[in-house]
């Protein structure tokens, strides 16, 4: 299968919203988690009013993490013994620049990197930060409450996921380790997870997260145009449109709403105006579940399937998904594709996919 490409300017990915951008806090421990310095004081006292605020934010749905130059062993077994180790993802405890530590968080999370703050008691590693991955936030723990007042580390909407969204994370942990450990296909993996992929009309309830998803991903999404909330609850509600959101669970747990589709139905014609899903699933082989089901639907009612595309820079793996759907280019200005589906190659789930549709 060809993907054609273009040297067509890309779009500019639309200015993520200011409100809610952290999606991560990375902290220091000496001085900033906990008076003293571990490796000479030996007995520090942890900040209660830092962990609560560690503990209000991860409520939210905002992850946390380490940067600190330490002893690992004797940073964790403190961490441990302070009930605190739960709640850092990938903690990076060591003695590299903490620059470093943080483009790995980066990547394990696959998060940008404007997504992450940074905060830590000592001027030299904010600079050091700033000067080598100026997209974070850096932040004096002494200015730690004005700081986290500011939009920026406050969550437009607190969904039922936020809450649940360091387990997740910690799932997707599990699953790495258990992927990084297992010996056969890759099919027999996936099988063994015992994915259930979940689709459904759009609920209110579920608008929330849908817009969330179109602010966050950009991967994997097909235009790259975000939908705001109010937006999204009159596409649900307008007979002209199907506004589906698709989710995910597994063995390990549940990977909560990672797909959003919205589809403007014409007499002959189904257009595809947005779709999306979460980074979180690249690696799962579920991709095509959502776009397939609405071309079953398309042929079900008799019409065409066309696509609106726009080429961000960063969507490509969407572009591929469309291809390995059967989708070809049908006309283009610029970085706008319209692509339209053979509907003779409509595909099944994958056999390691169990797929669930709500009406």
């Amino acid at each position: 299968m060809t993907v054609t490409t273009s040297t067509s300017p890309v779009v500019p990915l639309p200015e993520k919203p200011k409100r809610g951008r952290i999606k991560c806090i990375v902290w220091d421990l000496d001085n900033t988690l906990w008076n003293g310095v571990l490796l000479e004081d030996g007995d520090v006292t942890v900040r209660p009013a830092v962990v609560e605020r560690i503990h209000e934010l991860d409520r939210k749905g905002v992850l946390h993490s380490i940067a600190s130059k330490n002893d690992r062993d004797a940073a964790m077994a403190k961490l441990r013994a302070l009930g605190l180790e739960e709640m850092f993802l990938y903690p990076q405890i060591n003695w590299n620049p903490k620059s470093d530590s943080i483009r790995h968080l980066a990547t394990a999370l696959n998060l940008g990197l404007d997504a992450f703050a940074f905060v830590d008691d000592q001027e030299f590693e904010r600079a050091e930060v700033a000067h080598g991955v100026p997209e974070v936030t850096c932040v004096d723990i002494l200015e730690l409450d004005e700081a986290l007042a500011r939009p920026e580390f406050r969550p437009r909407f607190v969904t039922d996921e936020s809450a649940l969204r360091r387990e997740m994370y910690r799932s997707q942990i599990a699953r790495q380790e258990l992927e990084g450990e297992f010996v056969g296909t890759n099919e027999e993996f996936l099988a063994g997870l015992e994915m259930s992929f979940t689709i459904s009309p759009a609920r209110r309830e579920d608008l929330q997260r849908a817009e969330e998803l179109t602010v966050r991903t950009n991967q994997l999404n097909s235009t790259g145009r975000t939908y705001s909330y109010e937006e999204l609850d009159a596409l649900r509600e307008s007979p002209d449109h199907l506004l589906l959101v698709a989710s995910l669970t597994d063995r390990f747990g549940g990977y909560g709403k990672i797909g959003l589709a919205l589809v403007e139905k014409g007499e002959d014609a189904w257009w595809l105006r947005m779709m999306l899903m979460s980074c979180r699933v690249m690696s799962r082989g579920v991709g095509m579940v959502l776009l397939n089901h609405i071309m079953r639907l398309a042929v079900e009612a008799g019409a065409t399937v066309r696509a609106d595309f726009v080429e961000t820079g960063r969507n490509r793996m969407m572009q591929v998904t469309y291809a390995f759907a059967g989708f070809h280019e049908a006309s283009r200005e610029g970085a706008h594709v319209v692509l339209e589906a053979d509907l003779s190659a409509v595909q099944p789930p994958p056999a390691y996919v169990r797929l669930e549709i709500v009406e």
